[in-house]
């Protein structure tokens, strides 16, 4: 059997204390401890959450990882109005929206959320607002043109909306809210829909989606145009996303995709996959604490993940298996 030595060139360092600043990879003796350890670095993973208490893909989300709001959506019933508040635990039940409606789009925080598009119970294809104060839904101004699979960035006061699908016209269009009413900003490069957004109205990130064939295509917005930014690894579309323009993160997609993605402000790097691969999900947080939540994996799903970003050095102890 070869030895450690034989194998890296180098004996284990014996010491009475375990070093003060270690690097990566680094294996020592601890002989006051009596214990093996070694400098690791933690990995991006997935951990299971609360399920939502009504299964259901294709709705809203807004807010942080431990108090996020989803919101609209198509339930095991049909297309509801039920919104729901996650602590970082459980969700329990928040103010109905005043249409229900699926596959729109949502941005703020808990207590001050927006929902914006979507496709209500009758079929049809709406550009309605609605705002949310942590009890009650209210309406806003209603989007310029009418959409349905579009994204969303920013807050209750200060929003973006882009992309979107009115059959059978996808849309480059961007509209910017003020809390008030919508006009029109700066057109995405390409037409698409089914794409995910992240970050603000000054500063969105637009990535992934669909017009006849899945994109990897990112477009970065400052408020006026939007601008090339780098490609996701794997095009995919009906994804979640949150974040910022410089730190976000891509997650799901398709009917059952499990692949996450983070991106740096310039390219996209692979992130730690789903445990539950899944489409069309409802997405909150940042890209160190991301959530997902329902989504489509064969049927609405009322499954909860919480993202925890990796990249924080750790020092672990050799135990016998």
């Amino acid at each position: 059997m070869s030895t450690y030595y034989q194998i890296f060139g180098g004996k284990v360092n014996v010491v009475s204390a375990d070093p003060s600043n270690p690097i990566e990879g680094q294996i020592w003796y601890n002989t006051t401890s009596e214990l093996l350890k070694y400098r690791a670095i933690t990995p991006d993973v997935w951990a299971s959450g609360g399920n939502l208490s009504t299964a259901r893909y294709g709705m809203g989300g807004a807010g942080t990882q431990t108090s996020a709001a989803g919101f609209g959506g198509t339930s095991l019933t049909g297309i509801t109005n039920a919104t729901e508040e996650y602590d970082g635990t459980s969700w329990t039940g928040g103010g109905n929206l005043g249409t229900a409606r699926r596959y729109l789009a949502g941005c703020g925080l808990q207590t001050v959320a927006l929902a914006f598009g979507g496709q209500n119970t009758g079929g049809v294809i709406i550009g309605s607002t609605e705002e949310y104060n942590g009890t009650a839904w209210t309406g806003g101004g209603t989007m310029a043109t009418a959409r349905r699979y579009l994204a969303g960035a920013g807050t209750q006061t200060s929003a973006a909306a882009f992309g979107g699908v009115l059959a059978p016209t996808f849309y480059a269009n961007t509209e910017e809210y003020d809390g008030t009413s919508w006009t029109a900003g700066g057109n995405l490069a390409a037409v698409i829909a089914y794409n995910a957004g992240a970050g603000t109205q000054t500063s969105a990130l637009s990535f992934g989606g669909l017009v006849t064939v899945n994109v990897a295509n990112t477009e970065e917005y400052d408020g006026t145009s939007w601008t090339a930014g780098g490609n996701l690894n794997a095009a995919q579309y009906a994804l979640g996303g949150c974040g910022t323009q410089t730190s976000a993160l891509g997650f799901g997609g398709g009917s059952s995709i499990a692949a996450t993605e983070e991106y740096n402000g310039t390219s996209w790097a692979v992130g730690g996959n789903l445990t539950t691969g899944r489409g069309s999900p409802g997405s909150a947080g940042t890209q160190t604490a991301g959530l997902c939540f329902g989504g489509y994996t064969g049927s609405a799903s009322a499954l909860t993940e919480e993202y925890t970003n990796g990249g924080i050095a750790v020092t672990r102890t050799v135990t016998a298996s």
